[in-house]
């Protein structure tokens, strides 16, 4: 029965190849010999990105019956034994017979409820198959996980909400027109944007209140499933609040110590290495991500303050009461993804804070690239004034000139002494228009 489960599970899938979906800019590599894993927070859309893989093979010439599929969360196969999986093998070899082992490539989507399953993965990839990929949920399989699991043989491919340039394709609206009209539906397509974030299934959502519905969904569903569960967390309503005081500190430096003696002093019983722990937990997860303060000094790279930074807007907009400085919050949320999403993977990000204050310092193996300010507008002179003289100090500190300050719809060069600095839209950075 389990057999024909199995190949029933599989000509399911080969029958819906290709799968009609709207294409990301990121590309899942499909000859790497490696076994390919796509972390990511929840419902930003790794099982898409797998099946945008199998599009493009079969763009490549890749017949459809050289592609095996699986899906673990199918109720069938709830309970399903480690030694069971070798029938995954058998069933196809008897539904394909003249296809060689080696030949194919299997895409196992949701494993992580199968126990032990990097046993099997691991002996596939050694004896038979060098295309595997494998994705699933941050419940119980962090990426963390999955690389000492496999012993560090998958390529990661981190998958993140939709970019700008994304989000308006997904929206039918065109990012290469330069009529007025069209650049009017982009301005007003990164407003909202900025607020919801871009999962897709928000993105595609018809009202407000739908999209807000979703969020604290996958809010909730972090927070317990992900989160909670997961590390076994006894003391929900205190890791709560400690996830939201993240929030409303989005953008800033953040004393993990200080908001132990917060929780101290309203009498919250929580440990300082609770919180510790904790701040390392919501980014396996994938809610937040961090970043250090700048240093020449690996030690003080370490030991300072971090700076924490929201996976979407939508989260941040969904769960905390709106404020006076969410838009500009928002903004430098929105660039520092963006900037996540087209570092190499020798590019590192930090903050600048000596006396003034720089958002984003870019380093390219040890040389600073770039310096980027964020504010939503600059049109007042005492920020305009920050914002530069921020800039001014880190380029002195790092010996970078190339200097940028990203606002809402602002756009000039200013200059000081032989040093320029550029003011460009945050639309049209994301679009690479400047």
């Amino acid at each position: 029965m389990v057999k024909d489960v199995i190949k029933f599970i599989i000509a399911k899938k080969q029958s819906e190849m290709p799968f009609n979906l709207i294409e990301r800019d990121i590309k899942i590599p499909t000859e790497e010999n490696k076994i390919i894993t796509i972390p990511g927070i929840r419902r930003c859309g790794k099982t898409t990105m797998m099946e945008l893989a199998v599009n493009q093979l079969l763009k490549d010439g890749v017949s459809k019956t050289r592609i095996l599929w699986i899906g673990f969360d199918d109720e069938r196969l709830v309970g399903m034994s480690t030694d069971e999986l070798d029938d995954i093998i058998s069933s196809y070899m008897e539904m394909f017979p003249e296809i060689s082992i080696n030949e194919i490539y299997m895409f196992f989507d949701e494993i992580q409820l199968i126990k032990d399953w990097e046993y099997f993965v691991l002996r596939l990839y050694k004896s038979y198959c060098k295309h595997i990929f494998v994705c699933g949920s941050n419940a119980t399989m962090l990426s963390t996980e999955v690389v000492s699991a496999l012993r560090g043989y998958p390529l990661e491919y981190k998958t993140f909400p939709l970019s700008f340039h994304e989000y308006l394709r997904f929206t039918g609206i065109d990012d290469t027109s330069h009529l007025e009209s069209d650049i009017a539906k982009i301005k007003a397509a990164f407003d909202d944007y900025n607020i919801f974030g871009g999962f897709p299934e928000v993105t595609l959502a018809k009202s407000e209140s739908r999209k807000i519905e979703l969020l604290q969904n996958y809010f909730t569903a972090m927070l317990y499933r992900d989160l909670v569960e997961h590390y076994k967390i006894s003391n929900v309503s205190v890791v709560n609040y400690f996830i939201k005081r993240l929030l409303a500190n989005i953008s800033k430096p953040t004393s993990i110590n200080k908001i132990f003696n917060d929780l101290k002093s309203q009498g919250f019983k929580v440990s300082k290495n609770d919180l510790y722990l904790w701040s390392d937990y919501i980014c396996n997860i994938f809610l937040f991500l961090r970043i250090p303060k700048y240093s020449k000094s690996l030690v003080q790279r370490q030991s300072g303050l971090k700076k924490y930074y929201c996976m979407d807007n939508g989260i941040h907009s969904s769960i905390l009461l709106p404020q006076s400085n969410d838009n500009g919050t928002k903004l430098e949320n929105t660039i520092f993804l963006q900037l996540c999403r087209i570092r190499s993977s020798v590019e590192e990000i930090f903050y600048f804070q000596d006396g003034k204050e720089c958002d984003f310092v870019l380093e390219d193996r040890g040389k600073i690239k770039n310096l980027i300010q964020v504010s939503w507008s600059i049109n007042n002179s005492e920020t305009k004034e920050r914002e530069v003289s921020g800039l001014l100090k880190a380029s002195q500190a790092t010996d970078c000139d190339d200097m940028t300050i990203i606002t809402h719809d602002e756009e000039a060069t200013l200059r000081h002494g032989d040093k320029s600095i550029k003011v460009v839209p945050a639309w049209k950075w994301l679009l690479g228009r400047m």
